[in-house]
């Protein structure tokens, strides 16, 4: 096959919590000079089928992506899945479980302002929140942040959103899992290294992580990522030799509400990249094709 130089599997558009619309990214990525790339909005497929209406032969390669923002008693995880069938009945029941859980959680926010910080917005900001596709605490912080509240939006949703905390309202990491390997996508673990907040997973704590989600059907690691120095990567890449995960590569862009560029994935080139990041790209597209 003709393998990709430059790839970057991990962006975000406005359908989650990018500045860049679906049809706007795509025209970044060919500009960037980007070979292959998948969007991976949270908990979302419509960017993804967005992507697809716009696709011409001649166009990089798109692998249909997802980002499951996870929660369970041992912390947050960020699920990616790759290479699936957005209209399976398994994709869609999943993305609406996590929909639901953001929609509960913007009202939930909103109500705390009120009654913490006597903070309540204007109806038609709350208009649009609840028009979005998927709103989260960026969406709200730069509300924040526009009216004064905050100087900026990390501010913002430090001072004010982070102040509260939800225990039971998300898709749980079993649950993500299962409804990407329904759809006939494959599961990996984004920014493994990452745990809830500042937390930094290594070593056992990072084995154990990766065992979990294993045992529930995780096939990848995200162990190139614009986060990591080169001991995380490092890290990563010799867990994912160890357990024979998949590997894969993203920057995880989001337009200008994160100071990250597109294909600054810590990959220069795919193509001379490890073995078991091949064989994602490769296995990958041989389920696009199938599909």
């Amino acid at each position: 096959m003709n393998w990709p130089k430059i790839i970057d599997l991990h962006m975000h558009t406005t359908v989650s919590d990018g500045t860049d619309t679906p049809a706007e990214i795509f025209e970044r990525v060919k500009e960037a000079g980007i070979d292959m790339f998948s969007i991976t909005d949270h908990d979302a497929v419509k960017g993804c089928r967005m992507i697809r209406e716009l696709l011409t032969p001649e166009d990089p390669k798109f692998i249909t992506g997802i980002e499951f923002s996870c929660k369970d008693e041992d912390g947050k995880y960020h699920i990616l899945g790759y290479g699936y069938d957005p209209e399976a009945e398994s994709m869609e029941k999943t993305v609406a479980l996590g929909h639901s859980y953001r929609m509960k959680k913007l009202k939930a926010r909103l109500k705390f302002l009120k009654k913490e910080f006597s903070i309540d917005l204007p109806q038609e900001d709350k208009d649009r929140l609840y028009a979005m596709d998927n709103p989260g605490k960026p969406h709200i912080a730069n509300i924040l942040a526009r009216l004064g509240f905050a100087e900026n939006k990390d501010k913002a949703i430090r001072e004010f959103l982070n102040k509260q905390s939800f225990k039971s309202q998300y898709v749980r990491p079993e649950e993500a899992i299962e409804g990407i390997l329904g759809a006939g996508g494959i599961p990996v673990l984004a920014h493994p290294t990452y745990g809830s907040g500042d937390q930094l997973l290594l070593g056992e704590e990072m084995d154990e992580r990766l065992k979990k989600l294993m045992g529930f059907g995780l096939q990848g690691v995200e162990a190139f990522y614009s986060g990591f120095t080169k001991r995380l990567r490092d890290q990563v890449l010799a867990f994912a030799d160890k357990y024979d995960l998949y590997v894969t590569a993203g920057s995880d862009y989001h337009g200008a509400n994160k100071l990250v560029a597109l294909k600054d994935t810590g990959c220069p080139d795919a193509s001379e990249g490890p073995e078991n990041l091949k064989r994602f790209i490769r296995d990958v597209q041989d389920r696009i094709i199938n599909q």
